[in-house]
């Protein structure tokens, strides 16, 4: 932090100004475990209804938070009784538990939360990944683990470690027909998919008052794929006309880094020289400009998800796409973000644009980003204006899939090939409207006195699976050998799968299907004769989705440790919250030493984990490695107890 003081005190830069002042415990100093008070919460039906069921285990009568938000976003395919199901449970708990219900059509979370409660100063921790979205508002805004919403919502504080913060200076105006996704892809560029655990980004500079709100959160959003805990931007001026434009001018408060602040980084992008930006296959990070790739054949373009699907993004794709036909080889689909900006757009002509140029106008829901429907075809090229773009994620193995903004997106699609839109934009700039067409109908806000509701339960709906607390000594068998960059879809399918989310014996049917379609029957036999399953990764291992099932279920088949050269901010806290060992290589060489189906051995092992150093010994191999528990001390105790429920219970 800086020297210079204010009242004696280090001058704060944003993010520790807002930790400072919803601090609970611990030393706000760098790398220190501390833990803040949350304002609110957001689940998603993927990840909340397991969430939800979580919550009903701790016996509580009624959410503590000062709001919780439930969305159903994610599975809104309804193809078979399970989803539906689903989301009666989700409607019936949120009324019984004092829960604000968003129903199916409603929109996606983030485009949500940003509209009707987010707020600049406040907190808010999210099952999903994407949470940090509300940044671009100025809010502190996490993503997690089901279980630790849960938490939230009954009143305890959640823990973080205190983060380095890389300060990005924006300068400078962007050029025509290069926008805010660009921005993020260069970030992207710079900072890569991993090591960047345990930090924020925070913007300043005088180009963020050149980006709007939407803008802003578009950059918040994919910030998630750099394994940042979130990114934020200053309250300013643009906050206070986006939040005035939805009738909550109440919310505002001007908020930035304190006089004399300072960073542990700093990096400067000049907004004016910035080029259109792609990232491709198969990672975020995978970063070019379109024009030393321009004119790649493209067979499909997807425009909306929680990252560009705004009244703005919408309305800039349809005067690009305005007086032309969707080329005859290319399927467009655009999928606006909430409710809200469909209303909008039917209204504004907006609409009228996008179905007489060919696009197909899918529902307001996450859908192709999570691969629930418009999988592209066999090695089709996929352009999409989402945040990720893992293999397999789409629901086509052979997928192509670059991510790009919307202006590269729509001017792609009249031309049938990837096409450079810097200086091809019929506009230079799109303004925002003074007023949003406003309507919160679809929101269900919970009754005062919910002692008659009842909540519904469909035969899909099991209960949270409880662990045992951690034995002394373990024998175990490495299960599966994996590389660098596993994601949460590696581990546990999304799109078809996601139906079985709060069923966990079905759902543990499918982890690893993609990587090693016997893993599930293996670990279970395994777990049947006695016997723990260890998992081997490279680095970065859990990238991605929040969803706290990639701990879960692996959990239910036996796994008692992840041994790995890095694990990912998210899927780390869910281990942890489950009981699986998350260790670290002291020496990364030992990974090469360490096979597929070597006999393990731990001993000790409730020592070892509460000092921190675990020994494995490699009886196939007669050797033996030194591991790293990567925990803090409280997660300690929730691997000695079988997991965080165990202790709360």
């Amino acid at each position: 932090m800086n020297e210079k003081n204010i009242g004696g005190l280090m001058a704060d830069n944003l993010c520790y100004r807002i930790l400072r002042s919803h601090l609970v415990s611990g030393k706000l100093e760098k790398g220190e475990t501390i833990s803040i008070r949350i304002d609110q919460t957001l689940t998603q039906d993927a990840t909340g209804t397991m969430a939800y069921l979580e919550f009903e285990s701790m016996d509580i009568d009624r959410v503590r938070n000062e709001l919780a938000v439930s969305y159903v976003d994610h599975n809104t395919v309804q193809v078979g009784f399970e989803n539906f199901d689903d989301h009666e449970y989700l409607r019936t708990v949120a009324a019984k538990k004092g829960v604000v219900y968003s129903r199916a059509g409603n929109g996606i979370c983030h485009q949500l939360q940003l509209e009707n409660f987010a707020c600049p100063g406040k907190t808010l921790l999210g099952s999903d990944s994407h949470t940090p979205t509300q940044g671009g508002i100025g809010e502190i805004a996490i993503g997690s683990g089901g279980l630790d919403v849960a938490l939230a919502m009954a009143g305890h504080p959640f823990s973080l470690i205190a983060p380095k913060v890389v300060g990005i200076e924006l300068k400078g105006k962007l050029r025509n027909g290069v926008s805010a996704k660009d921005i993020i892809l260069k970030v992207l560029e710079k900072y890569g998919v991993k090591g960047n655990v345990n930090s924020v980004f925070e913007y300043y500079g005088e180009g963020v008052s050149t980006l709007t709100v939407p803008e802003r959160a578009t950059i918040c959003n994919m910030g998630a794929e750099a394994g940042v805990t979130f990114s934020i931007f200053p309250s300013d001026e643009e906050t206070e006309k986006f939040l005035a434009a939805h009738d909550r001018q109440d919310s505002y408060v001007p908020l930035c880094a304190e006089d004399g602040a300072s960073y542990d980084e700093t990096w400067t992008v000049d907004l004016s020289t910035l080029s259109a930006m792609i990232a491709m296959p198969h990672s975020p990070g995978n970063v070019a400009r379109v024009k030393d790739i321009e004119g790649l054949k493209v067979d499909q373009i997807l425009i909306g998800s929680c990252t560009n699907s705004s009244y703005m993004d919408l309305v800039k794709v349809a005067r690009i796409l305005k007086g032309h036909v969707v080329h005859p080889t290319v399927s467009l689909g655009i999928a606006p973000g909430s409710r809200e900006v469909l209303e909008m757009i039917s209204q504004d002509g907006t609409l009228a644009s996008l179905v007489a140029s060919g696009a197909r106008i899918l529902e307001c829901a996450c859908g192709f980003c999570i691969g629930n429907h418009q999988s592209p075809g066999t090695d089709g090229v996929s352009l999409r204006t989402s945040n990720r773009n893992f293999e397999g994620r789409s629901g086509t193995k052979s997928g192509r899939l670059y991510l790009c903004s919307p202006e590269t997106a729509a001017i792609s699609a009249i031309s049938g090939f990837l096409t450079d839109p810097e200086g091809k934009m019929p506009f230079d700039s799109i303004d925002l409207p003074e007023h949003y067409a406003v309507d919160r109908s679809m929101f269900i806000f919970p009754p005062e006195n919910s002692s008659s509701v009842v909540v519904k339960r469909g035969p899909n709906i099991g209960e949270p699976p409880k662990n045992v607390p951690l034995k002394d000594d373990i024998p175990a068998v490495v299960a599966i050998k994996v590389g660098d960059k596993i994601t949460t879809d590696h581990i546990m399918p999304a799109g078809a799968r996601l139906k079985y989310r709060s069923n966990i014996r079905e759902y543990s049917k499918y982890v690893f299907e993609g990587v090693d379609p016997t893993f599930s029957a293996r670990t279970l036999e395994n777990r049947d004769k006695g016997i723990g399953s260890v998992i081997v990764a490279g680095y970065s291992y859990g990238q991605g989705s929040s969803r706290e099932h990639a701990a879960i279920c692996p959990m239910y088949l036996g796994v008692k440790a992840i041994v790995a050269k890095s694990i990912e901010r998210i899927h780390q806290a869910n281990l942890c919250n489950f009981g699986i060992i998350p260790l670290v290589f002291t020496d990364e060489r030992d990974y090469d030493r360490i096979g597929l189906g070597d006999r393990l051995s731990f001993s000790d092992l409730r020592r070892q984990v509460a000092d921190g150093t675990v020994v494995l010994v490699n009886e196939t191999k007669n050797e033996s490695y030194r591991l790293d528990v990567y925990a803090t001390e409280e997660q300690k105790e929730m691997l000695l107890a079988g997991g965080r429920l165990n202790l709360v219970r």
